[in-house]
């Protein structure tokens, strides 16, 4: 079993891959595979063009293609963000667009949990944020003990929370439980989804 554990942030080494790591260990510990998969710096927005649908992958071929392929193979995903102005990362909801609308069937199904990072306020909106996407998706959400958070504003700072870290830990644990549960039970089987619009 693998998870991928997605680094929203800009910085590869800042406070989020400090949470995610934490969680990483944890999930190794428990004979879980990881891979932590960090976006970068300059990520397209989705352009709503729709061409994903006919040609399989987005038409921006970047690291959002590459985490698709990666993600076909992947068991569950720990989504990662800083807090900016009380909402995710805009790197991290772009990529996330982009890959949930091109790629979803590929995570549906599929556990999902979100980590934030935060100096101080703005975590529980940035954290329902990025859980929007799995709860249309069909994906498990994995909780915590608490919403899944850690304050600071370097990782020595974050490596002082020791709720949050207890956590990122408690989080790892809960996944590798949901997905050693989930190997043994069948997808269920569900009706053919239904859209209806508002406004004919």
């Amino acid at each position: 079993m693998k998870v991928i554990l997605v680094n929203g942030s800009p910085h590869k080494s800042g406070c989020t891959a400090c949470a995610l790591d934490e969680v990483r260990k944890t999930l190794e510990r428990e004979g879980i595979e990881t891979e932590i998969f960090w976006i970068g710096t300059s990520v397209q927005n989705c352009i709503g063009c729709r061409q994903c649908a006919l040609k399989g992958k987005c038409v921006f071929d970047d690291n959002v293609n590459e985490f698709i392929e990666k993600a076909k193979t992947a068991d569950g995903f720990v989504f990662g963000t800083p807090v900016y102005y009380g909402s995710a990362a805009g790197g991290i909801k772009s990529f996330m667009d982009r890959a949930f609308y091109s790629g979803g069937r590929y995570l549906a199904d599929k556990p999902a949990a979100t980590v934030v990072s935060c100096r101080r306020g703005g975590a529980a909106q940035a954290f329902s944020q990025l859980n929007m996407f799995y709860t249309i998706n069909n994906m498990p959400v994995v909780s915590s003990q608490y919403w899944n958070q850690v304050h600071g504003n370097t990782p020595e700072e974050v490596m002082k929370d020791e709720e949050g870290m207890q956590t990122m830990r408690t989080l790892a644990l809960n996944m590798a439980w949901m997905l050693k549960a989930l190997s043994k039970e069948a997808k269920p089987e569900r009706e053919k989804p239904v859209k209806t619009n508002f406004i004919r």
